[in-house]
């Protein structure tokens, strides 16, 4: 029985459990725009907040001005999944100060902010050898079913009425983690 649009996604959710939204990846991610010693320092920021390796990330393209060179690394990520990856959103966005802008919420559900400073989430120490880094923190949302456009056998599209909407993913931060969103 298919519902009408007007109702709340809350009720539906309850109702029809593909339709509940869930945290599909979290990303951090440290752009410092050179390789060498702040790279691995960054890199090594990453490994104490999260507990996981850091990733590389190599420029696509030279840029005289900044002496980057196509190829060379300069950016590092972390890709949390499940537990790690609540547990790591909670402590960021009460760096953020539970509050995330309307703008930070794109059209299919998915969120970006960004931390000026990473000894502001909680539980991190300040090391001088190392620095101060600011990160983004990128928020990947879906709904079960989702895995039907990245299978490799039998690839399919994602329903419109199935996709996740802008509204859907302030719906699930404000009930889920208590945040506030502003300029709604």
């Amino acid at each position: 029985m298919v519902k009408p649009m007007s109702e709340p996604a809350a009720e539906v959710a309850e109702q029809n459990p593909m339709q509940k939204v869930r945290i599909e990846k979290l990303t951090i991610n440290i752009a410092v725009g050179k390789s060498g010693e702040p790279l691995e320092h960054a890199a090594k920021v990453l490994e104490q907040l999260t507990g996981k390796k850091a990733c590389r990330r190599k420029a696509k393209k030279t840029i005289k001005t900044f002496d980057i060179r196509k190829g060379e690394p300069i950016a590092c990520l972390v890709t949390l999944r499940r537990d790690d990856a609540v547990g790591f959103l909670k402590r960021a966005l009460e760096a953020a100060n539970n509050r995330l802008n309307a703008s930070s919420f794109d059209n299919a559900g998915n969120l970006t902010f960004g931390i000026k400073e990473h000894i502001e989430i909680p539980g991190t120490k300040y090391i001088p050898e190392i620095g101060i880094y600011g990160m983004n923190v990128s928020l990947t949302l879906e709904r079960p079913g989702y895995r039907v456009r990245r299978r490799r056998i039998a690839r399919s599209r994602i329903g419109g009425a199935h996709k996740l909407t802008k509204q859907d993913a302030i719906e699930f931060m404000k009930e889920n983690f208590g945040v506030e969103v502003v300029g709604e």
